[in-house]
């Protein structure tokens, strides 16, 4: 739970002894989801209309802390580098988003792929049978280096530094998981002297954020390769920061967020009745998306209710009762897509390369209109601009409607 209890700062975090935090402190924080991610850039491109009086309009940076994990990570560490000229770089998020295909994010060439494989424990095998023959360094489905080489191309990190010593940021953190210790690892960037956390199965590292963050954070279990990092001086291998994220939103409570604006990228109204056949056993593709929505989605909601049910329980004591606890009220806005996007993914799954298309279909991903079996997973890994785009355009519509529960957010008169 976010606003949790503690000796460590804001909402559960020890507040860092350093020159005042801004009054009105507002985090970012961006869940995971692959190809989902293309959602947030909708989202971001309708606060930039609606916090300027046109495009392009915005004086100051409105998100001092950013957190993300997964996709969510690349984005946030975008938005980092380019806090300086917030609404120009989420136009150029706008436009490598728009324009995405899967070759620049993953090798999509038969020779990487294992197009012919007849399920995906032989595909998987065969990863791991070419690690084993060097022609690849780790065994994973999928070789993720295109996407190295695009963070090289999008990323200044020397900007990042600069940012944050000028005031434009407070903090940056991203988060990723490790394979030896089994913990929750944040990694975290900041202007301000902030001691790192450390609670159940969850760790704080300061650290020089890099690309090998990013690929870590975003690195998902057998789809990706992990990448080793330095824990606490330790050279730990590290993988998606999703999997054991028991509290999205603490990192930027621990680094003096007051209110948190949440970009997640689960449906905001399952419909507990809507079910698809069920007359024969699941595929290993149906498996998979259910097993990628519990890593991206489920802590990221019961975080959010955690710190609901701590918000009616201080809005129940005196004003002046509120802030003497360990406990703080946070301000939280979540923004969610108003429609299933594995409904949309469905739509799209044509536009993957070919090879991609086969090892999908293997792992029993459907290729007839209308039939969602394995959609979800199909979601996670559509990297194509005509998917992306719909997000995007989602994103953007179902912020605008939300305008003035977005203007009382950002209201400071509140806090």
């Amino acid at each position: 739970m976010a606003a949790e209890s503690g000796k460590h700062g804001q909402g559960g975090a020890r507040a860092p002894s350093v020159p005042a935090l801004r009054p009105a402190c507002t985090g970012l924080v961006l869940s995971g989801g692959g190809a989902r991610a293309a959602y947030q850039v909708g989202v971001l491109k309708a606060l930039v209309r609606i916090l300027g009086e046109r495009p392009g309009s915005l004086r100051a940076n409105p998100f001092h802390i950013l957190c993300g994990t997964s996709a969510g990570a690349i984005n946030a560490a975008v938005l980092a580098c380019g806090a300086h000229h917030l609404p120009q770089t989420v136009d150029r998020m706008l436009e490598v988003w728009g324009n995405f295909h899967a070759g620049q994010v993953y090798r999509t060439d038969v020779l990487k792929t294992p197009r012919f494989a007849s399920n995906w424990l032989s595909m998987l095998a065969f990863a791991m049978m070419l690690a084993r023959v060097g022609r690849r360094k780790q065994p994973s489905l999928l070789d993720n280096q295109p996407l190295s080489d695009l963070l090289q191309e999008v990323l200044d990190f020397d900007r990042l530094g600069a940012n944050l010593a000028d005031g434009v940021l407070q903090a940056l953190a991203i988060g990723a998981t490790g394979y030896t210790s089994g913990q929750h690892i944040t990694f975290y960037q900041s202007a301000y002297e902030i001691e790192p956390w450390s609670r159940s199965l969850r760790t704080a590292v300061r650290a020089d954020i890099g690309i090998e963050h990013l690929l870590a954070s975003s690195a998902i279990p057998f789809v990706f390769p992990a990448r080793r990092l330095l824990v606490h001086g330790e050279p730990e291998w590290c993988g998606d920061g999703s999997m054991r994220q028991l509290a999205p939103i603490s990192p930027a409570i621990h680094l003096g967020a007051r209110r948190v604006l949440i970009i997640s990228g689960g449906h905001s109204e399952v419909d507990p009745h809507r079910r698809t056949s069920s007359a024969t056993y699941p595929s290993l593709a149906q498996i998979g998306g259910h097993a990628l929505s519990n890593i991206f989605l489920d802590s990221l909601d019961s975080d959010i209710e955690g710190i609901e049910r701590v918000n009616h329980l201080l809005s129940r004591l005196p004003p002046e009762e509120r802030w003497k606890g360990p406990l703080r009220p946070i301000r939280v806005l979540t923004i969610s897509p108003s429609r299933p996007l594995d409904e949309i993914a469905a739509r799209h799954q044509d536009s993957l390369p070919p090879a991609m298309r086969s090892l999908l279909r293997g792992m029993g991903v459907s290729a007839v209109p209308g039939e969602l079996s394995g959609a979800t997973l199909a979601s996670y890994l559509l990297f194509e601009s005509d998917y992306t785009r719909e997000l995007i355009d989602l994103g953007f519509g179902d912020t605008l409607v939300r305008s003035s529960e977005v203007l009382a957010f950002f209201r400071t008169d509140e806090e």
